[in-house]
């Protein structure tokens, strides 16, 4: 396995889901046997209120939780673009919600997926399902937990509940099938080695 050393921020909404999808990718890292911390915010994750979650994925130990410079961020809501957009280093990937966020990321130094993936979710049936879409981009894009990976922790998150899995399957299929269709300007950038910072 290449070296992996990935920070990310993943923000919204209380309510689409973001602490869920925090835990899927750490849940999903640890499967592929890295190292992994998770540092959610969940002060104001009642619904409507903003919330995010950090994560860092490492081939090595992890020496802290926070992440200040993120090498991915997931951005569900208008809010949190504006808090988080210059949290993403110069060449990373912020992969963006375009159902709810109203404009376009300002930056031209990092590479923008830009989605509606509320409105993809809801075509699927579930409109909570729009966070795993975007560990489905997350995934194909960076290629650091493989679809396998993330169904492994979707089972291990969701047990009780697996009537939930199948549409979370698809949407992270859809979120796949997204970034296939979404080449633009990433070259052949190695996605796998981040700042870590």
């Amino acid at each position: 396995m290449k070296h992996v050393n990935e920070a990310i921020i993943c923000a919204g909404f209380g309510g689409q889901g973001i602490m869920t999808l925090g835990k899927v990718l750490v849940t999903a890292a640890m499967a592929r046997g890295l190292h992994v911390t998770g540092f959610p915010s969940y002060g104001a994750e009642v619904r409507g209120g903003t919330a995010h979650t950090m994560v860092r994925i490492s081939s090595q130990p992890v020496a802290g939780p926070i992440v200040t410079l993120a090498d991915t961020a997931i951005i569900m809501n208008g809010p949190s673009l504006e808090k988080f957009e210059n949290a993403v280093v110069p060449g990373g990937l912020l992969i963006l919600n375009t159902s709810i966020v109203r404009r376009k990321a300002a930056r031209d130094d990092i590479y923008v997926s830009e989605a509606p993936l509320t409105e993809e979710a809801i075509k699927l049936g579930n409109v909570r399902v729009a966070n795993m879409i975007a560990a489905g981009i997350f995934a194909a894009k960076k290629e650091i937990v493989s679809k396998e990976d993330l169904i492994h922790a979707m089972k291990k998150i969701a047990a009780g509940r697996e009537d939930l899995i199948p549409v979370n399957v698809r949407a992270v299929e859809k979120g796949m099938e997204i970034a296939g269709k979404d080449q633009e300007g990433l070259g052949t950038r190695d996605w796998g080695i981040g700042t870590g910072d």
